[in-house]
């Protein structure tokens, strides 16, 4: 009986390793569960909105240096910079100090009988983001009085007038003129974001000790079945 009873527990004590690996092996082999929610991530979606400049638009310059009949001659380009942002949709389409270029395309010099100098200059485009903006601007400036005359319709009056002094005709640094854009300007700018796209992030449901308890009892059964014999 004795001899019987220390078989039986040899045999438990041999059969426990083969339980424990049993049990390892179907924990490994247990089918993960569906997975649950466990977070929602949201990223936000860019985009652009494209929007047009009309020609025309009207654009402030100041001029960079001094231009006059005595020392310019016909050709000589010169430099003006936007005074304003201009502004289109509450976005900056062309911020102040932009460079807009210009040309003398015609002079005279001051004569005899009292003649006084003239000139007509022209603005011909402005710099953005390495591109040129055509512009209409086209003003004659006379000798005398303290008016200019336009020319292609151009309009400069009050404090846009050319300034002269004496007989010989100055257009003064820091003088303002008016021009304006002569085709449409097309220009795209951050639009507000796009409704989110929602991202799932599973995080696997915890493992439980319930997978283990099929070959535990295995185990008690492969146990017994040794002691009957």
């Amino acid at each position: 009986m004795k001899s019987l009873i220390l078989a039986l527990s040899g045999g438990a004590m041999a059969l426990a390793p083969i339980a424990a690996a049993a049990q390892e092996t179907n924990a490994d082999e247990a089918v993960m569960p569906e997975a649950a929610v466990d977070a929602v991530v949201t990223t936000p979606v860019s985009s652009t909105k494209k929007v047009v400049l009309p020609a025309n638009t009207e654009i402030l310059l100041s001029m960079n240096e001094e231009l006059n009949t005595k020392k310019n001659k016909e050709g000589d380009t010169f430099y003006m910079s936007v005074v304003h942002d201009v502004i289109l949709d509450n976005h900056i389409v062309i911020p102040k100090g932009s460079r807009a270029t210009g040309e003398i395309t015609w002079k005279t010099g001051k004569g005899a009988f009292g003649k006084s100098g003239k000139m007509e200059i022209e603005l011909h485009y402005l710099e953005l983001n390495g591109q040129r903006v055509p512009l209409v601007g086209t003003f004659r400036q006379e000798g005398e009085g303290n008016t200019v005359a336009t020319v292609a319709g151009v309009v400069a009056v009050g404090v846009f007038a050319v300034f002269i002094t004496g007989k010989t005709g100055v257009i003064p640094r820091g003088r303002e003129l008016m021009v304006h854009t002569k085709d449409d300007l097309p220009v795209a700018f951050a639009a507000a974001a796009a409704p989110p796209a929602p991202r799932v992030i599973a995080k696997p449901v915890a493992e439980t000790e319930a997978a283990a308890e099929p070959a535990a009892d295995e185990a008690e059964a492969a146990v017994a079945a040794d002691a009957t014999l």
